[in-house]
């Protein structure tokens, strides 16, 4: 015990592939005083008995750069550290059974290929050729990625711990972690079962026990772990002697190959077959109480249970038939942990100092390498070089209970490579944050979304209209919602319009010195007492961090307003640093919001009697009664329009809403709101504001006062970048000639044949009619009028670079009436 170490600058809890990775990433950044801690061996949790897959693709751009970066990292890794890698880079072929599968397809391989990667369609007789022994009678398609293939995962573990032990970092095994005690400076104890580690921060890498160590958490600010253990298994087939002549005749293995539609992968493993189906009747373990978890579940399985696997088996049977002529080999049938959206929990613990977690990884293996890279980024430099939102734990709130989490991790695991189509709302899960309005929202033909919990009408339905969930599986902006918009956003543009909108979460500053305060965090102003604006909070390299709106209520009493989703995440870039004497509180769940906007939002409010001033100007705010009812009303409207806000506590808002409906305004839902917004040129948090992008790039210029004397986070880069000038500039397209669907998140930009951005946002605008792409352009080619390409779904559409000013109300005449 001599040798145990008794401080550290950071302790990580877990030796699994992810737990190795940080503590290999944290000694490249030159932070070798780490120790992780592995109660059993390493790999003994869900590493050891991972398939190992290596795939680049995926549909999220975060995690495809998490994913890019590993394999990149495991091709030279083994000669780095001088340990030998069973690595097959085999490549890999999906499968596609529809047209809106390879639409899915083309989208993936163009941000697959902006990022460096080979990704291509192809055919099913090209793809036949490649693997002989595939049925293609029935397919669409296929995509073929040529760095796609399988890693030993205890090879891979053990090779990124050598590396990290080569540094000087230090890995306990057989060393079980029992408990953390924060002290009042914000340093950690880690007890363990051979005694205490003193450390600056600390790090939950559990995987599946990743919720048992977050409880640790709880008395220092934490809550529970959103996640759910499912049961994943995958057999290895007997040699088969065809599979085995053509191997040795063709001096490689065939590609992975991935069914997608159907739900499985199958694998060469050595001369057999490696067939995971991700079945639709999957199983939870660990979430009853006949169902325990045990306090140890090291290098085990659960009992095999092949049934559940009998639909996929005949499926891969009938597609690659030389599956079906050898026997099953071996059974694996192992726990996996799943996020709700089955993506890993990776950055700062929510609520809790100096903690943070890389934990819930659902495909471990390819994302590792990344994973350490982001971790140990958030560790040392308090932010990561790639937007990482989707998978920051902040992401998730309150509303992710146990039932939330099972029923979201058993509909993502049986529709593991479902796809998202931007107008499908998924099921499983919803209820959880209902509006004051919400039964009356339902009564008026609302189509229910999920915002961070809350539920809001996208659109509003009439007698006959096609509501079913299948409707909605199509990449096209057409769909039975589509008529409903347009008649919500005409209603916005020539009468009056209200969006109940439960959730915007708001938080209330005050105390001696908060208006000075905040000057030190925003890049610009502060409104007067009475006024709002917008304020942008960057880090310390300039970028967008997040967008609050701010009202002034006295000299240092602030209300801030910003996106439902980003609650956790702004909550926290507010109180990190807070001064003593200041008052920070979380005030969402007690107010709610009405958006009131279009021409005759003033009529509207006069013949309800409101007793407010409303001849005060665009950008004020006041207390009022609408209907005799006691509220606020705030200038403002993200349509773009005439309009106010309501912000009333819950139990006024039923008859506030009765009132404006009575009044005539029509109601509107989530999907007409993006529309307006994009005619405005009105940037979405975390689509067009992130951290991808500096607050000069997303071309928030009027919002910096570079002149006031505070040092706000980020003023010498954003100086800097000013001085060397831009690489990229925010733009607004319109498409020429639009094809059926809309830009969707970052499609490709192109100028002639060189990729030279990205979209950001896109939809229709039916004020203006026509297809609208917010995005990311080269500098030297953002000038209005230029001509530019955007890849949308695989088709490329022409696009002309329009002013810098709104396309609806260019003045902003019409807000300002």
């Amino acid at each position: 015990m001599a040798d145990f170490p008794t401080t550290a600058r950071v302790v990580i809890i877990g030796g699994g592939v992810v737990g190795v990775s940080t503590l290999y990433h944290l000694a490249k950044k030159g932070w070798t005083d780490c120790v992780l801690l592995e109660k059993n061996e390493l790999t003994a949790g869900s590493t050891w008995h991972a398939a190992g897959n290596c795939p680049s693709f995926s549909t999220s751009w975060a995690v495809m750069n998490m994913q890019r970066y590993s394999l990149g990292l495991y091709k030279g890794l083994a000669q780095e550290v001088d340990y030998p890698m069973n690595y097959h880079v085999t490549g890999s072929i999906r499968l596609a059974h529809s047209k809106e599968r390879m639409q899915e397809f083309a989208r993936a391989m163009g941000m697959a290929n902006y990022q460096g990667l080979n990704l291509k369609l192809m055919t099913p007789d090209e793809a036949q050729e490649m693997y002989p022994f595939l049925e293609t009678h029935d397919l669409e398609g296929t995509l073929y990625d040529p760095d796609d293939g399988d890693i030993d995962p205890a090879q891979l573990t053990q090779a990124l711990a050598k590396g990290a032990r080569q540094m000087g970092a230090k890995i306990e095994r057989f060393c079980s972690a029992t408990g953390v005690t924060q002290h009042p400076n914000g340093t950690w104890t880690v007890h363990t079962e051979k005694g205490d580690i003193d450390c600056e921060k600390v790090v939950n890498s559990a995987g599946y026990y990743a919720q048992k160590v977050g409880e640790w958490f709880k008395p220092f600010g934490g809550r529970t772990v959103p996640m759910v253990t499912m049961s994943h298994q995958y057999f290895l087939t007997d040699e088969i002697p065809e599979l085995k002549a053509w191997t040795e005749a063709q001096g490689h293995k065939v590609p992975l190959l991935r069914d997608v539609d159907s739900s499985y992968y199958l694998r060469q493993d050595k001369n057999g077959l490696n067939l995971g189906p991700y079945e639709r009747n999957c199983k939870a373990h660990w979430v009853t109480p006949d169902d325990p978890q045990p306090d140890d579940f090291s290098f085990q399985l659960y009992p095999d249970d092949l049934e559940r696997l009998e639909w996929y088996i005949e499926d891969a049977m009938a597609r690659v038939p030389i599956l079906g002529t050898a026997g099953v080999g071996r059974v694996i049938n192992g726990p996996i942990p799943y996020a709700p959206d089955g993506l890993p929990l990776i950055g700062p613990m929510p609520g809790v100092k100096n903690a943070y977690e890389a934990c819930v990884f659902t495909f471990g293996i390819t994302q590792g390498g990344g994973a350490g890279k982001v971790a140990a980024e958030w560790i040392v430099d308090g932010q990561t070089e790639w937007d990482m939102w989707a998978v920051d734990p902040r992401r998730y709130t309150d509303y992710t209970d146990q039932d939330y989490c099972h029923q979201k991790a058993v509909e993502i695991y049986g529709h593991e490579y479902g796809m998202h189509f931007p107008h499908k709302m998924w099921p499983a899960g919803r209820d959880k944050k209902l509006s004051p309005m919400h039964d009356k929202v339902i009564a008026l033909g609302g189509q229910m979304g999920s915002y961070n919990g809350w539920e809001r009408a996208n659109w509003f339905a009439k007698n006959g209209d096609d509501t079913s969930l299948e409707a909605t599986e199509t990449w096209d902006r057409k769909g039975p919602w589509q008529p409903r918009v347009k008649e919500e956003c005409e209603a916005v543009r020539d009468g009056v319009g209200v969006l109940d909108l439960p959730g915007f979460s708001r938080f209330n500053l005050s105390g001696d010195g908060a208006a000075e305060w905040l000057r030190g965090r925003i890049a610009g102003g502060l409104p007067k007492i009475g006024r709002m604006n917008l304020a942008y909070f960057a880090d310390d390299r300039g970028r967008i961090l997040t967008e609050m709106s701010v009202m002034r209520h006295d000299e240092d009493f602030f209300t801030l307003i910003t996106a439902a989703s980003a609650q956790w995440h702004d909550f926290e870039v507010l109180n990190n640093g807070l001064p003593k004497g200041l008052t920070l509180t979380d005030n969402t769940t007690e107010y709610s919001t009405l958006i009131v906007t279009g021409p005759k939002a003033r009529d509207l409010f006069e013949g309800l009697g409101t007793e407010a001033d409303l001849s005060t100007g665009w950008l004020s705010h006041q207390p009022a009664k609408v209907a005799g009812i006691d509220c606020a009303l705030a200038r403002v409207s993200f349509a773009g329009e005439l309009g106010w806000e309501i912000h009333a506590a819950n139990a006024n808002m039923p008859a506030l809403y009765d009132a404006v409906l009575g009044a005539g305004a029509v109601p509107f839902g989530m999907f007409a709101l993006n529309a307006l917004r994009l005619e405005k040129g009105y940037r979405a948090w975390k689509g067009d504001l992130s951290t991808d992008y500096s607050l000069l790039e997303g071309g928030l210029d009027r919002f910096i006062k570079f002149d006031k004397p505070q040092d706000f986070p980020g003023k010498a880069a954003l100086l800097a970048e000013k001085q060397a000038g831009l690489k990229k500039r925010f733009v607004t397209l319109t498409l020429d000639n639009p094809g059926p669907a809309d830009a969707p998140y970052m499609s490709t930009i192109w100028v002639g044949d060189e990729v030279a951005g990205e979209t950001t946002s896109g939809g229709w605008g039916y004020r203006v009619d026509k297809s609208i792409a917010l995005g990311m352009l080269r500098a030297d080619a953002a000038v209005p009028g230029t001509k530019v390409d955007v890849d949308i779904y695989g088709a490329r559409y022409a696009a002309t670079i329009e002013e810098d000013q709104p396309l609806w109300d260019p003045q902003n005449e019409r807000i300002r009436a």
